[in-house]
């Protein structure tokens, strides 16, 4: 079971690496449909000024911010590309002067903290007043990044720990549901033992993308409106002048 899991993480890798600078890599699952279809939009729309990535990872929404803020900046603490601003903890950023951004984004890594709220509050503190921030996180999700995987929120955790910070909600989405969530796991699977050979490799990706992904993302969006099973939550906050 090692072993197949191995196997899969490296060949989900290699398939991140490839689809890097494509659209193609957000019909990988439906949870990374979910991010395209409800984070994308947010980004696009409150992404102003100096920015900056947190946790930023390899980089995959820079390409929708870069033509609405006058800057762009990174920051994390395992870097995955070279030209990352700023290797730092969100926990402890004191490498960074207060208010010096306009927007922050802040995608799928809160769970990955041990203390959250001390993450908000560096994330207000960096903002400036009436500064914004883009996050995004999981309801729903197995384990993974192991060890460093601590939490799963609700809306109701969110506003707490964003009143606490200082940040007040402009808008909360709830992100795909449990169709979604089961999906990802087929598409972990299905993409996993077939990327890298040829015909089966494309043949799987077809398959994957209209009968997993998207197919899951309709069934959540049909049979759970309300979110009662979210996948996630994506959401704008607004630091408090």
């Amino acid at each position: 079971m090692k072993l197949l899991e191995s196997f899969i993480r490296s060949k989900r890798q290699q398939l991140e690496r490839d689809l890097l600078d494509s659209n193609r890599r957000w019909y990988f699952s439906p949870a990374a449909y979910s991010q395209y279809q409800i984070t994308r939009p947010l980004i696009e729309k409150f992404a102003r000024g100096r920015l900056i990535d947190l946790g930023c990872g390899d980089m995959p929404f820079r390409v929708f911010v870069a033509p609405h803020v006058r800057c762009y900046e990174s920051l994390d603490f395992f870097p995955r590309r070279p030209d990352v601003t700023y290797v730092s903890d969100i926990q402890n950023m004191e490498i960074v002067q207060d208010s010096t951004y306009d927007t922050a984004l802040c995608i799928e890594v809160l769970e990955h903290v041990p203390d959250p709220a001390r993450a908000l509050k560096e994330i207000s503190r960096i903002l400036k007043p009436d500064g914004q921030v883009v996050i995004s996180v999981p309801h729903l999700s197995r384990l993974h990044d192991e060890p460093h995987d601590y939490y799963r929120y609700t809306e109701y955790g969110l506003r707490y720990l964003l009143n606490q910070a200082g940040l007040e909600i402009v808008i909360l989405n709830k992100r795909g549901g449990i169709f979604s969530f089961v999906g990802h796991q087929l598409s972990t699977f299905l993409l996993g033992i077939s990327w890298g050979v040829p015909l089966l490799q494309s043949v799987c990706w077809h398959l994957n993308k209209w009968l997993v992904t998207l197919f899951c993302w309709q069934l959540d969006r049909w049979l759970d409106p309300f979110g009662r099973f979210a996948l996630g939550y994506s959401l704008v906050a607004r630091k408090v002048a």
